[in-house]
């Protein structure tokens, strides 16, 4: 099983490579759900030597796009490619709740040979038997998903489901609320092709000024809590 740090800044790639972790996937303003990173923080990842797969998410809020917005993302798709990352983060919605297979489809031939993982877009799914059948028809890797749900405990039950119907053609990453008290019940539950969490904590930066933000930053000793929990 694979293990995957959401990754949003500099210390937390710091970390993915201290502690091994197989792999991170990039983005920045994880208090909005991630966007897309910058091509610096990009490099500094890539130079870090840690499996970088980067998220391709224009925007905060829904997964339904415009044109535009795809252009976007696929220019994105492109430069991340140029510039030697493993695999993009990536998901896109119709007006039905089903995946957009045209604007998938555009965005794993764009991608070529890169990893392509479905991030949790997919939980605003309606079925995901039917959005496993596209991803897998659409050449999708992996998906990341709590199952359906708003966090992994309450989306645990349909994890089982989805690894069961994916027989080993997708590979299923839970994640969204992954922490060191419910880690070993997903494995032995779900038992993940790979699983995915942050490992951070809300804390305000740079409280003494007058821009001080409220923050999502990684946490050392509760990623290595959780990695300590891995069967």
């Amino acid at each position: 099983m694979k293990v995957e740090l959401c990754a949003a800044s500099i210390e937390a790639i710091q970390l993915a490579k201290k502690t091994g972790i197989d792999r991170i996937e990039l983005c920045q303003n994880l208090e909005q759900g991630g966007t897309t990173p910058s091509k610096g923080l990009i490099e500094y990842a890539l130079e870090s030597g840690v499996e970088t797969h980067v998220l391709i998410r224009p925007r905060p809020g829904g997964f339904q796009y415009t044109s535009d917005e795809v252009g976007i993302m696929l220019r994105n798709i492109n430069g991340c490619k140029s510039i030697g990352v493993e695999g993009v983060v990536v998901g896109a919605l119709s007006k039905d709740g089903l995946i957009c297979e045209d604007t998938i489809g555009l965005m794993r031939d764009e991608a070529k040979d890169l990893e392509l993982t479905f991030h949790r877009a997919f939980d605003d799914t309606i079925e995901f038997e039917k959005s496993l059948d596209c991803l897998i028809r659409l050449g999708v890797d992996r998906v990341l998903s709590s199952g359906l749900a708003d966090n992994v405990e309450s989306g645990m039950q349909v994890l089982s489901q989805m690894k069961t119907y994916a027989k080993g053609r997708i590979q299923i990453m839970p994640g969204g609320g992954v922490n060191p008290s419910n880690i070993n019940t997903i494995q032995k539950q779900v038992t993940p092709d790979a699983i995915h969490f942050s490992g951070t904590k809300m804390e305000l930066l740079d409280p003494t000024s007058m821009f001080s933000q409220n923050t999502l930053k990684v946490d050392e000793n509760l990623v290595l809590s959780l990695l300590n929990e891995l069967l």
